[in-house]
């Protein structure tokens, strides 16, 4: 057996992993029928047929399964020696596939690019807005290199094998009203219960912002909101709730300096927080352009603690699932 191609063998993992040619081929950038051609000169130098038809698409042989499950090896020993080989040269230079939240890539990502553009002009960033839900799975895929990951106070996330969690960024979670409303003529909290028949505004089912909203509700007011607009664009919630009406809670991240149309108001009785992190595979060592950019996101999302550019060393990441 002569395997040629670590490309190839990312496809065939992609497939284990996606269950569908056509998940696949969105991926990576292919069509469908450029995947399956890969494929097969695959399994020509396996010499085993790997890939078998399943009603209208494909499942795995045993000889794929085993296969598939040798790549993840030979791919991650892969990407572990092209990074010590970047370390040895200690030249900063690669691409980073970075994604978060609006808010996230707005307030960190965008600026810590600009930050890593000016210091190593060889490192290319790419940003891409993606929820959570759908960008750990990527990640662990290696088809992105970072995420950003917010979780709620006393609504936490699920953490897979495999990846990293680095604080970031601790911050307030605050009531939205329109400024006209009756409960924003007082500077003062507000008592979540006087907001039962209100209509709110959350993200998408789902998401944690949607979770946090109806648990703290429920926790903190005794109702079930009628959640009547959802969107995972924070601007269009803030315009729900200038302009039509409707309340929400939302990060401060997401918050504009100043709005004469808005009223922020804290939660009477309890402190509502959200913690932001960058999502790292577990590697042995992270490449130089990685550690770079994970500096300068420490340095926009808390510059009174952020590290000084080098002080973190070479980023030995520790699991904690």
């Amino acid at each position: 057996m002569a395997l040629s191609d670590l490309h190839r063998l990312r496809m065939l993992r992609e497939l284990a992993e996606r269950g569908t040619l056509a998940a696949v081929a969105a991926a990576i950038g292919y069509s469908p029928s450029a995947v399956s051609q890969q494929l097969a000169v695959l399994e020509r130098e396996a010499g085993a047929r790997l890939v078998e038809p399943a009603g209208r698409g494909v499942r795995l042989t045993d000889a794929g399964k085993v296969l598939a499950r040798h790549a993840v090896v030979l791919l991650n020993a892969a990407a572990t020696a092209e990074t010590e080989l970047a370390n040895l040269t200690h030249e900063v230079r690669g691409r980073i596939r970075a994604v978060g939240l609006q808010s996230a890539a707005r307030r960190l990502l965008i600026p810590a690019l600009v930050d890593v553009a000016r210091l190593h002009p060889l490192v290319e960033v790419e940003i891409t807005e993606l929820e959570l839900e759908v960008a750990l799975p990527e990640l662990r895929l290696g088809t992105v290199d970072l995420v950003i990951s917010d979780e709620y106070a006393g609504h936490p996330r699920p953490r897979p094998d495999g990846v990293d969690h680095h604080l970031l960024l601790r911050e307030g979670t605050r009531l939205v009203l329109p400024a006209g409303h009756p409960l924003a003529a007082h500077p003062g909290p507000v008592a979540l219960s006087s907001l039962r028949h209100e209509v709110w505004t959350s993200s998408s089912s789902g998401t944690g912002h949607h979770a946090m909203i109806i648990g703290t509700c429920r926790a903190h007011g005794g109702f079930d909101p009628d959640l009547r607009h959802r969107s995972n664009d924070a601007d269009v919630q803030l315009e729900l709730v200038r302009s039509a009406g409707a309340v929400t809670l939302l990060p401060d991240l997401t918050l504009p300096a100043a709005d004469p149309r808005l009223a922020v108001r804290d939660i009477a009785g309890t402190s509502l927080t959200r913690q932001l992190y960058a999502v790292t595979r577990h590697q042995a060592l992270a490449s130089p352009a990685l550690h770079a950019y994970v500096e300068a996101l420490h340095r926009h999302a808390d510059p009174a603690s952020a590290p000084e550019p080098g002080s973190l060393g070479p980023l030995r990441f520790r699991s904690r699932s």
